[in-house]
């Protein structure tokens, strides 16, 4: 990033241009999210509502009520943001803003196209691995922080299932890390260029193949998601960790879970699916934040989809499924590709 400020300043941009880049920065990617967020909520209500024979939000804003979300964005800004008297008044404030500061910070070294990325870390997979940590935090903050028993348990049961799932995710990364070589997301993707073949969920067929699907499913628990929402089953917690928040503290839970689920895919696609390349050269006019945003609504649809298809797993299904198969199946992956490497030469 420093590189091209650079060039773009005459070499010696002061502490004041970095700032305001910095700033600029965030202000845009906040921007993002929130548009983003706003969408993915109109697109699921729209995709249960043809999943089960009806349409979903239809009146208001005019071509299949395209500003419901932000309707319902207004309203929960709006509304009184009621604390329970016997809450931890602090923890409770700060514990929406950390979870969503977690998913915030992540999107800095996306990178969107070949020269498109706020922040070019040579630590991306690192970096990433390190902040969405804050998310685990902030729930367990929320729930602790509410006094309240129903929200507690989801908070519980929410850090067990993150921690546990981000073992097999962080696996399936660090076999594409060795593949590669390198930890920069840039050049992740830069190493899938040319034709879809290349792309390692091809490239390093079965391994990888395997390793993509892993990563997807605990991403899936990692954003508590169908068949993983344990940590707000309604049906038993009332809403989890953040049954007792309202207001923009809610709005907050629910742009940093969409926000999530975009950010989870954008990783898939950039380690798996050729990141911002669409595989076929002859359409590489196109531009590349495009293809990029476009492979990661596509999994995001397959997330919405699920939802609507699968069933809820029990704790002891869900729990069992992560140390007893995909950490170990991971960890099998990883030698699988060592080897693959070693026979290659590349090792």
């Amino acid at each position: 990033m420093q590189s091209w400020i650079d060039q773009l300043f005459g070499g010696t941009p002061g502490a004041l241009v970095y700032l305001t880049f910095m700033l600029g920065a965030c202000a845009a990617t906040l921007a993002l999210i929130a548009v983003l967020g706003m969408f993915l909520i109109w697109l699921e209500r729209k995709v249960a509502g043809h999943m089960q024979s009806r349409v979903g939000p239809i009146e208001v804003g005019g071509w299949h009520g395209w500003a419901q979300s932000i309707a319902d964005g207004f309203k929960l800004f709006l509304k009184e943001d009621v604390i329970p008297s016997a809450a931890d008044q602090l923890l409770f404030k700060m514990a929406p803003f950390l979870v969503f500061a977690g998913s915030f910070a992540a999107f800095a070294v996306l990178p969107w196209g070949g020269k498109v990325v706020i922040a070019d870390l040579n630590i991306g997979i690192f970096y990433i691995l390190a902040v969405t940590s804050l998310v685990v935090v902030g729930i367990l903050m929320a729930g602790w922080s509410s006094n309240n028993k129903w929200a507690l348990f989801g908070a519980m049961r929410g850090v067990a299932q993150i921690v546990s799932y981000e073992l097999p995710a962080a696996l399936s990364l660090v076999a594409i890390v060795m593949w590669v070589g390198s930890m920069n997301l840039g050049d992740i993707v830069r190493s899938q260029a040319g034709w879809f073949w290349n792309w390692h969920v091809v490239q390093g067929f079965p391994f990888f193949t395997i390793g993509a699907f892993i990563y997807y499913i605990s991403a899936l628990a990692e954003t508590n998601r169908v068949p993983f929402d344990i940590p707000e089953a309604e049906s038993e917690l009332v809403a989890g960790y953040h049954t007792e928040y309202s207001g923009i503290r809610f709005a907050m839970f629910f742009l940093a879970e969409y926000a999530n689920m975009f950010l989870v895919s954008a990783i898939a696609t950039i380690a798996y699916f050729g990141g911002w390349y669409t595989g076929l050269p002859f359409l590489d006019f196109i531009p590349g934040p495009i293809v990029f945003v476009t492979k990661s609504l596509l999994l995001v649809f397959v997330m919405m989809w699920l939802r609507w298809t699968l069933p809820r797993l029990r704790v002891d299904q869900l729990m069992n499924m992560c140390w007893k198969y995909m950490i170990p199946i991971a960890f099998f992956n990883m030698i699988g590709i060592g080897v693959v490497m070693l026979l290659r030469g590349r090792a």
